[in-house]
This record gives C-alpha cells, structure tokens and sequence, in this order.
C-alpha cells in the first residue's frame, strides 16, 4: 500500500492531480484508521497504463473510456491522423528554420512565397542584406539565398561570352520600331524627328544599337548591372555614344521626371517586376500620346502539355496567353497598337549558342545547379512545339 505522497513520488504527479483522479474513479483510496488515504498497487499500475495512453496523444476522457471498455478504433484512427497532421506541420516547420539557419535549400520556399506574395518577398529579402539587384536576380534565378553566391558565380560563367541574355533578333525590334514609328505616320502627325526614348533592361545594347541606328530619339539605356552597361558604351561608336546615355538604376524605381518620355522600351525585362505592375508603374513617365514597347513570354495554346506547364509554373507564375496580356494592357489605360510572336529565328539565336555553352561546360561543372537548371530549360525548349512564345506588344498611351 502506498500513501498519496508514496504514490506521486511513483508516477511523477502531484498530490492535486491525484485526488483528481481519485474523483473522476480512475483510482479508488482506502482510509487508514489514522485517516490517511493509502493507495493499491493496482492503483500504481492503472496510473502508468494511464500515462501510456496519454503518450498516444488521447485525452484524458478518451483514456478513461479506453481503461473501462474495448478500444474504440474509429477513435484512435482519428487521433492519429490528428497526429500525423501535427507531425507534417512540425517537419515543415523544422526543415524551414534547418533552411533559414543555411543547413539545407531555401528553393522551395522561396518559390512559394515569390507565388504568394512577390513584393513582400523582395522587401524581405532586401532587410536580410541583399541589394535590389541580388535580391531581384535571387527571386528568379538561384532561388535559394544560402546558395544564391555559387549558384550566380556559375550563372556569370556560363553567359559569360554570349551576346544575347535571352530570345530576340535584330529584326524583331527593328519590326516593332517601325510599327511605332508608322503609326504616328498613320494619325497624320509628323514623324519623330527628335524625342526622348527609355530603354530598361537594356542588357548588353543589342537592341539600343538598332534603336539608335534606325531612329533619331536621344536614347536612354537603363540597367542595374554595371557591367553590362560598360560592355554597351564598348560597343558604341562615336556618332551613336552623343544619342546613347546609359543609367545604372532599377527599373522598379526610375529616376525621371512625369511625362519625360516619348518611348518606353523594354525587351524580355518586364516579368522581373511583373508586367501587370511595369503597365502600371511606367506609365507616368511616358508623354500623352507616347508608347510602351515591351515583349515577354506568353502562352500560344491553351493546351500545354503538363511536363511544360508545371516547368513555366515554377519558373515564371505570372506568365498568361498574348490575348490575357493585351487585355491587361488595356485595362491600364493603353492601345494596342500591334503585336506580333518573335521569330523562330529568335529562339535559336539565343538557345543555340547557349547550348554550345552548355556542352563546352558540362564536365567542368558537374554538380553545379545552375548548369543544371540551364539544361533544363534547354530541354524544355526542345519540347516547346509552338505552345509558348515571346509576344512583342507595342502599345500607345491613352
């Protein structure tokens, strides 16, 4: 026989809780003639068969209902998907702070995230110390900031010689200049003779230099790599370096004055910050009348097969159909004034010597992820079959 303080010292509870116990009948207390309370061992037992219960997660009813009768199995199937629901929440939870603590890949979560909520997510990388071109490159290419230092480093190499940093022709953006061009000629105005044109993310000036070769606009070049914009003032000649001023600056925070221009352009860039948002947020900088000349990557079918639609989900979320895009552009206040696919030309001019690129690296690089990532895309172009394309729009001010 054991007294109340014998048998809380035994199973590590407190005299309260015993007495406890004791009224709801899971054990019963023989008085002594002094008066004590002094417990059985049975009681002993039926409190650590007690305590295993509870370590199943059951409440303390469903213990006592399990200690009385049959085991209730519909019951414990519940608790245990409770359980096991718990459990996945913990895990993630684990491997999330495992990640932040750079003991494991960040990827996932930051796609996730970048899906859910784009402008939050660079606000935050930018308060964990990256600049907004880090942070930028970070949301769309190494995705994963414990490894955004070596996944960039490989990036830099395996561009590192190529002309162009994603799919265009010359001829593409003389098309569009024309169009834009013509259709001042078509309103019976007088052509450009002088104007102000911003080209963002204007790269290595592939298509600043047709800009200022078959225009007379004062071009301004805008990008937020240093570099790419010493490789464009390179290539200038002396005539066209007096129209070409180059800006290193971001283009979701432009440092001009309203109305300032009379062209706004911009190749392959706008997904960067959304185009939804550059529809929106360049728009007061370009004069009344003025257009905005953009291409990005668009859905041409509306039946992409599931392998191509889960890759361009997971690499660019945003990206929609040509007519959703045109219909975006509208509800922002703008005309559509033409619009056309890029050329097959254009695929091949920039997959062709990235995939020399590739095969030339391969065995130098064998464990690097952004090689691996390039690849993929390689293979994803492969398939494509006219289900996606870069849709030039060039669009008036209204």
């Amino acid at each position: 026989m054991y007294r109340i303080s014998e048998l809380a010292e035994k199973v590590g509870l407190s005299r309260s809780t015993l007495l406890y116990y004791e009224k709801l009948g899971l054990i019963s207390a023989k008085r002594q003639a002094n008066g004590y309370r002094s417990y059985s061992e049975q009681d002993l037992q039926r409190l650590k068969l007690l305590q295993q219960l509870q370590a199943g997660g059951l409440t303390l009813k469903e213990c006592q209902s399990c200690l009385e009768s049959r085991i209730d199995r519909e019951l414990l199937l519940q608790r245990l998907k409770v359980l096991d629901d718990e459990i996945a929440q913990k895990q993630q939870a684990r491997e999330l702070l495992s990640a932040m603590l750079g003991m494991s890949s960040m990827r996932e979560w930051h796609q996730t995230t970048e899906k859910q909520a784009p402008h939050a997510h660079l606000d935050w990388l930018m308060k964990q110390g990256f600049d907004e071109k880090q942070a930028l490159r970070l949301k769309w290419l190494s995705k994963d900031m414990n490894e955004h230092e070596l996944y960039m480093a490989d990036f830099e190499l395996i561009f590192d010689g190529l002309e162009r940093l994603g799919p265009g022709t010359e001829a593409d953006s003389l098309t569009a200049l024309k169009a834009v061009l013509s259709s001042t000629e078509s309103l019976k105005a007088e052509p450009f003779n002088s104007g102000e044109l911003l080209e963002i993310g204007c790269g290595r000036g592939i298509a600043t230099r047709v800009l200022a070769q078959h225009s007379v606009f004062t071009i301004t070049a805008l990008d937020n790599d240093e570099s790419s914009l010493n490789s464009l003032n390179k290539s200038l000649d002396k005539a066209l370096k007096q129209r070409v001023n180059t800006v290193c600056a971001s283009m979701t925070e432009l440092p001009f004055e309203p109305c300032q221009f009379d062209v706004i352009w911009c190749e392959g860039g706008a997904y960067i910050m959304g185009v939804e948002q550059a529809l929106k947020d360049w728009k007061p900088y370009i004069k009344a009348q003025g257009y905005l000349v953009l291409s990005d990557l668009v859905w041409s079918s509306d039946t992409p097969s599931d392998e191509l639609r889960e890759f361009w989900l997971q690499e660019y979320p945003d990206m929609v159909s040509a007519k959703q895009r045109i219909e975006q552009a509208k509800q922002a206040g703008y005309e559509l004034i033409d619009s056309f696919p890029l050329s097959e030309q254009a695929w091949s001019d920039y997959y062709a010597p990235l995939k020399g690129r590739v095969d030339e690296l391969e065995t130098m690089m064998p464990n690097s992820k952004a090689l691996a990532d390039v690849k993929r895309e390689l293979e994803i172009f492969h398939k494509r079959q006219g289900k996606f394309d870069y849709q030039m729009l060039i669009l008036k001010k209204m």
